[in-house]
């Protein structure tokens, strides 16, 4: 069978959602072939561009290497280039750098800010719809605070510290937001007053946030009035100069700074790749995703003009995705002579954060959340995209760097979870609860210290079936003589207290199985000693201490269970707790052994990252 050329142009959240179904679905056919075509060797998480912008998460953030969401993928060859041409009639696909035959073609390239032709936009405002425009606001917002902190004209510095956003739809609303935090950290880096800096939304409609709810818009219309926010309502921008924005109500708006996030367009880089176009430039497609006028040719994400209940298909992430699973699915079809399957989106609801604090959810067109709950149920759904895309590790990192490694307290924890914290102070912490490993570790294996070793022939395990029977007079006497007294700390004088004074007939159950005779007994004896032996060094010298610290906590529970621990040595668990803050990474062999381990795992699951693919 010859070989079936399938090319997805474009690594967004449509293209990426295209090319993954297919090649799930497709993995078993050896004659497929998944080309992914972007001008970028990453996917860029294009729903937080506003903390890029903001200054709330580094850059790198949102990149998304192409390699490591496709590695294990064994049908999808990535190439990093710039479409230029299509060719329909020889089905090719044309780039900077290269040729591309077809079978089916897939267009996922998105869309672009729409300037809607008002003057000055393009030379003196700033977009925000890639990666690049993300950092370059970034950078902007920075410089021109720190040229107004040494501005002594009154009115030029006003203006170089009032900040402008256009659009009050999610975009602008969130990158609204992330101002309102950084303002403080911004004032307080450049020794400004912050109520110097003014921020601003200006919109052309009557109301923000025209597409959600009117409960969920006034909540945040009053929130940004509450931080001290200008909203301009039923002011189209007219004209954009490099030091002032001109509205249609009249008013000039001195500024250095306009945003500019009132509406989305076609990519104008498809404007000759034929088919009929709509509203915006987008590409018609029927309910197969097929392109009108085009064969084997199918229109996803942003790029898709289809009207689904007399409605065109929103330009969000969910349809983005959606657009994609029907493409796919309809190409499987078409490969193996199965049914077409009609797009039918599901959309579950609209979340807009306003800052790392704040934001209102619409779910499920019933549930409203405002406030902590509407950020958290954000994250959820964030996180569920990472699974969906099978990406532990982008999880991971996700987590990290909106948790452990946020910077002035800006998530909805205010910054508790963050790691930034000298960990040196907890290196005489981790030697001490080493050591004290060790010595339990040693006592067991030689029987110094009073203690009786565990390397000899008798059983030390307090379980009943492997003890010998002792007389009812002997079980009276201990009766009578241990009076256990609880407390958390030892008192003098007291008999300190089980946590279980014989084990829960659960756990004594499994430990039957695991542990049915003496011989068994013994050799699980030296096994355990050697064990706690080696999380000892491995806690001193800081080797793997976020796992030996959860080993410690799960040799704890098995003692406990098994009724040789006292509730006075509970603190275990706690300083094992404390110790998986990488206290491995000061004077320990953490800060040379994980970094290499990382490097090595990920180029052998991975491969090694490339500039260009």
């Amino acid at each position: 069978m010859p070989q079936i050329n399938i090319v997805v142009v474009g690594g967004g959240f449509a293209g990426v959602s295209a090319a993954k179904s297919l090649s799930k679905k497709l993995k078993k056919n050896s004659d497929v072939v998944i080309t992914l075509i972007d001008r970028h060797p990453y996917h860029t998480y294009m729903t937080e561009l506003h903390e890029v912008a903001g200054g709330r998460v580094e850059p790198s953030a949102i990149q998304y290497d192409l390699q490591r969401l496709f590695s294990r993928r064994k049908n999808v060859q990535l190439v990093t280039d710039n479409v230029t041409e299509l060719d329909h009639q020889n089905k090719t696909v044309i780039t900077e750098n290269g040729q591309y035959a077809y079978d089916y073609l897939v267009l996922g390239m998105g869309g672009e800010a729409n300037d809607y032709g008002t003057p000055g936009v393009k030379e003196n405002g700033f977009t925000l719809w890639s990666w690049e425009d993300a950092v370059r606001i970034r950078r902007h917002i920075e410089d021109t605070i720190a040229a107004a902190a040494r501005e002594r004209d009154a009115e030029k510095r006003t203006a170089m510290l009032r900040f402008v956003v256009c659009g009050s739809g999610l975009t602008g609303i969130e990158m609204v937001g992330e101002l309102i935090d950084w303002k403080p950290v911004l004032a307080d880096k450049y020794h400004i007053d912050e109520s110097e800096i003014e921020l601003v939304v200006v919109e052309a409609l009557p109301e923000i946030l025209a597409t959600i709810p009117r409960v969920s818009s006034n909540k945040v219309e009053k929130y940004l009035t509450k931080k001290k926010v200008r909203i301009l309502k039923n002011a189209p921008v007219v004209n954009v100069a490099p030091d002032n924005v001109e509205l249609k109500t009249e008013e000039d708006l001195p500024t250095h700074t306009l945003i500019w996030a009132a509406g989305v367009k076609a990519n104008t880089d498809t404007d000759e790749f034929g088919g009929e176009k709509a509203r915006a430039g987008r590409l018609v497609a029927n309910e197969f995703m097929e392109a009108k006028d085009l064969e084997d040719v199918y229109v996803i994400g942003d790029l898709v003009y289809y009207e689904e209940n007399g409605k065109p298909t929103p330009q969000i992430v969910q349809a983005a995705e959606q657009t994609g699973h029907t493409a796919a699915k309809n190409i499987v079809a078409a490969i193996e002579g199965g049914e077409k399957h009609p797009h039918e989106s599901n959309y579950q609801g609209t979340l807009v954060s306003v800052g790392s604090k704040y934001g209102v959810a619409y779910l499920f067109d019933k549930i409203h959340l405002s406030g902590f709950f509407a950020i958290l149920m954000k994250h959820i759904v964030n996180l569920k995209y990472f699974i969906d895309i099978n990406s532990l590790y982008y999880l991971v990192q996700y987590v990290f760097h909106e948790f452990f490694h946020i910077k002035n307290k800006r998530n909805i924890f205010r910054g508790h979870l963050s790691r930034y914290g000298n960990v040196l102070w907890s290196v005489p912490l981790r030697v001490f609860y080493g050591s004290m490993w060790l010595v339990e570790g040693l006592k067991k294996a030689f029987g110094i210290l009073g203690a009786e070793s565990w390397f000899g022939d008798t059983v030390s395990l307090p379980f009943s079936w492997l003890q010998e029977p002792t007389s009812g007079a002997s079980e009276a006497v201990v009766e009578e003589v241990a009076k256990p007294v609880f407390g958390l700390s030892y008192a003098y004088g007291e008999e300190p207290m089980m946590i279980f004074k014989e084990a829960p007939g659960w756990f004594e159950s499994i430990m039957k199985i695991m542990i049915p005779n003496t011989e068994m007994a013994l050799f699980f004896q030296k096994f355990m000693t050697y064990v706690e032996i080696a999380i000892a060094l491995a806690l001193i010298f800081g080797l793997f201490t976020w796992l030996t610290s959860a080993a410690t906590i799960g040799l704890v529970i098995s003692f406990a269970l098994s009724g040789m621990f006292y509730w006075i040595n509970i603190w275990f668990i706690f300083v094992a707790i404390a110790l998986m803050n990488g206290s491995g990474r000061a004077f320990g062999l953490d800060y040379y052994v994980i970094p290499w381990i990382q490097k090595k795992a990920g180029s052998w699951w991975y491969g090694k990252e490339k500039s260009l693919y």
